[in-house]
């Protein structure tokens, strides 16, 4: 692979103009693609066959009013007034009836002439149908809503809009944009080159504009969340950054030996341009593993955040090469162009006395480790899954204003409903509706149930199950999880068909499913771990102890995840509204962070087998692996954790709550496992840290990421080019002597 890397970066420095024309092309002509054709993206999280899903589709087709998207107006009045009061009553009708005339809605009703009135009489609920299924609600329906309700609002009266209703929350540019400036100040402070960190962050910006670009052109093709280009976005911009330093930092330290210019991007392709490609195939796998877990919207997330990962690595494989042509010497510092590299620095300082440090008690330093990730991660024992609702959006958004009040006159089970589906024949509808309701009202958890639609041959019947608790509390799960215990009693007693859906036993079917996908993915990620590194750096011990140190970078995230986000500490980041954690984020975390991980591991542990290989001391391979990679290493943790910290800023909870996930994760795994953890381990182990039986050092192939097998080729050239050259210069030398005649 290095040779054929090799050739590539010659290749993309020798025609440089070239390749920055086909990037430049490709980005600009996927742009305008994407901008004509893409599609619209969702903001439900649902998975195809489950009961709840299941049952909803038979609704829609039997009652397509019962079953559509709907959503709610939510009005209310100070202390001391109710909503009946004419003036009131009269406001609410207007609204209601301008809301009935926008295109896309099929109904609203009223809440006075329903009836539909909290008991104090200040809260009053408007039902809003929208035309079409569920998942699909029109944009634009929306839009208008809420400028009808944001005109009406004031003089008294308070109008708020819930469920399908609200308008999602507009995402904030300025958060992705903290974390490109810190990125790129942490650049200029490693490389101390404008031009060297402004290169970097172009080629980054470059990748992310492409796969950006890709990703919204497959959205009109494409069912896909809101989610889906926000986390690849993410992903796209730290490890496009990263991918691109490692690169140019491997080129600064050859052009400081003097190696020329094009020859150094070559063998920088070759050697850290392996390293890339394999770290990038690690996160790709990881993330298009995703699909294997069998949810659709998770599968799409996978693999768009893959396909952005991949360009990163093909930009860097190609376009980095190109421009560090273009850019020649100016990659370095003005003051270092043409002298050799400064050795000792304060960062330099500071990491050998860490270093050595370790090197002298590491067994200290793997218990110190292993206690604080273990007291850090004590709370993910606790950890709340749930799908996004009303009550986990922002404070000041619509849909939470919304839920607190329906919760506060209605009580808040009403915030997220149940729906009892029952078919059969219509002489035992009614009965077997009576039955039910009787026995639903008499269920411990106490809820109510009312009658609702029925179709119009008979052969359907609805009951609203309205819970004590919201649609995110433990107990409403049990709820669910007990009618459903039950449906098998009632319909052998009234010869009927049952099933519950609505969005509260959609979200516990999709939360129960990635729950059990959890422990399948993390077996799957993990055992992929063990073989890549294997296969890489030809040991038991290493693939093992990266495997562990994941867990322990896994747990120390999800710990501070569920403190800050479930349980509300540091709550100016959960805008002091602590929810459940989203259902998906331990999944995604994983197939995140263990990219992520493998990229520190390969270039930290690599330099130290190439070490050891050279025939260094086990120790003292440690002390020159952990040297020669810890500037690179800490640069790319900073500038990772800035990305993802940027999108913490969010108002979205739920891009917020990955963000925080992933920043936390990537520092635990770069500073407390790779560049602690690991070098403590291996030099503890010493010799044995690299064993690997000879049976299966013979069947395992070659990986050879740092481009051995290519620098002994390279270095054979170079000695034979120059004894050519030494005996060409000799024989130049000798005197001219004529021929003999005889």
């Amino acid at each position: 692979m290095a040779t054929l890397l090799y050739r590539l970066g010659a290749f993309s420095a020798r025609h440089r103009w070239a390749v920055v024309a086909v990037w430049l092309v490709l980005l600009v002509g996927l742009g305008g693609a994407a901008g004509a054709l893409k599609g619209t993206l969702s903001n439900t999280f649902s998975i195809p066959g489950t009961p709840a899903l299941q049952t909803l589709d038979e609704l829609e087709a039997k009652i397509p009013a019962a079953g559509g998207a709907s959503g709610r107006i939510v009005f209310a009045v100070p202390e001391g007034q109710t909503v009946v009061e004419p003036a009131t009553a009269a406001k609410i009708a207007e609204v209601v009836k301008e809301a009935g005339a926008i295109q896309g809605i099929a109904a609203v009703t009223d809440p006075v002439t329903t009836k539909s009135i909290s008991p104090d009489g200040r809260v009053a609920l408007a039902t809003v149908n929208f035309t079409g299924s569920a998942t699909d609600v029109p944009t634009a329906a929306v839009d208008a809503l809420s400028k009808v309700t944001t005109a009406a609002s004031g003089s008294g009266l308070e109008i708020e809009l819930g469920g399908a209703a609200a308008p999602q929350p507009a995402g904030s540019d300025t958060t992705e944009a903290i974390g490109v400036v810190i990125a790129l100040v942490v650049l200029l402070i490693t490389f101390g080159s404008i031009v060297a960190a402004g290169m970097t962050m172009l080629t980054a910006l470059i990748g992310v504009g492409v796969g950006m670009s890709g990703i919204l052109l497959t959205s009109g093709f494409v069912e896909m969340t809101s989610t889906a280009p926000i986390l690849a976005l993410m992903l796209g911009l730290a490890v496009g950054i990263d991918y691109s330093l490692f690169l140019v930092s491997r080129h600064r330290s050859q052009l400081a030996t003097s190696m020329p210019v094009r020859e150094s991007i070559a063998r920088a392709t070759a050697t850290a341009g392996s390293a890339v490609t394999f770290a990038g195939l690690t996160v790709v796998i990881a993330l298009a593993g995703l699909s294997v877990v069998g949810i659709p919207f998770l599968s799409v997330m996978g693999l768009c955040a893959a396909a952005t990962v991949a360009v990163a690595v093909l930009i860097a494989l190609t376009l980095v090469p190109a421009l560090l042509s273009l850019a020649g010497t100016k990659v370095l510092p003005r003051k270092a162009r043409g002298k050799a590299p400064v050795a000792h620095t304060a960062t330099a300082v500071a990491h050998g006395r860490w270093i050595r440090m370790i090197n002298k008690r590491p067994a200290w330093v793997i218990g110190a480790v292993v206690v604080l990730m273990g007291v850090l991660a004590v709370p993910a024992m606790k950890l709340d899954l749930a799908l996004p609702d009303d009550g986990s959006a922002p404070a000041d958004s619509t849909q939470h204003k919304a839920y607190d009040l329906v919760a506060d006159g209605f009580g808040p089970g009403l915030n997220g409903p149940l729906l009892l589906v029952i078919s059969g024949e219509p002489a035992k509808l009614t009965a077997a509706a009576e039955v039910l309701a009787k026995d639903i009202d008499a269920l411990p958890a106490g809820p109510l149930a009312a009658p609702g639609a029925a179709s119009s041959d008979g052969t359907m019947m609805t009951l609203t199950v309205i819970p004590k608790t919201g649609p995110s509390d433990d107990r409403t799960e049990d709820l669910v999880n007990q009618i459903r215990d039950l449906t098998p009693q009632w319909e052998a007693a009234t010869g009927t068909t049952i099933g519950l859906t609505g969005q509260t036993a959609i979200a516990v079917d999709v939360s129960e499913k990635l729950a059990s996908a959890l422990p399948v993915y993390l077996g799957l990620v993990v055992g992929l771990a063990v073989i890549l590194l294997l296969l890489v750096f030809r040991s038991i011990v290493v693939p093992i102890k990266a495997a562990l140190g994941f867990l322990l970078s896994i747990g120390v995230a999800f710990g501070a995840t569920v403190a800050v986000y479930q349980w509300g500490w540091l709550g100016f980041l959960s805008g002091d509204n602590p929810q459940p954690i989203i259902s998906f984020l331990p999944v995604l975390m994983i197939g995140v962070l263990f990219g992520l991980a493998m990229d520190y591991q390969v270039f930290m542990v690599s330099g130290m087998r190439e070490a050891y290989a050279k025939g260094e001391d086990a120790k003292q391979a440690v002390m020159t692996g952990f040297t020669a990679g810890r500037r690179v290493v800490t640069a790319a943790a900073i500038i990772m954790f800035s990305v993802f910290a940027g999108f913490v800023l969010s108002p979205d909870t739920v891009i917020a709550s990955i963000g925080f996930a992933l920043g936390v994760g990537v520092l635990a795994d770069a500073f407390l496992v790779r560049m602690t953890l690991v070098p403590a381990v291996m030099t503890l182990l010493g010799k044995a840290g690299w064993y690997l039986p000879r049976w299966l050092d013979k069947v395992l192939p070659h990986v050879d990421i740092e481009g051995e097998r290519l620098m002994r080729t390279l270095e054979s050239r170079e000695k034979a080019e120059v004894s050519t050259t030494e005996a060409t210069e000799a024989a130049d030398a000798l005197p001219d002597r004529q021929p003999e005649h005889v």
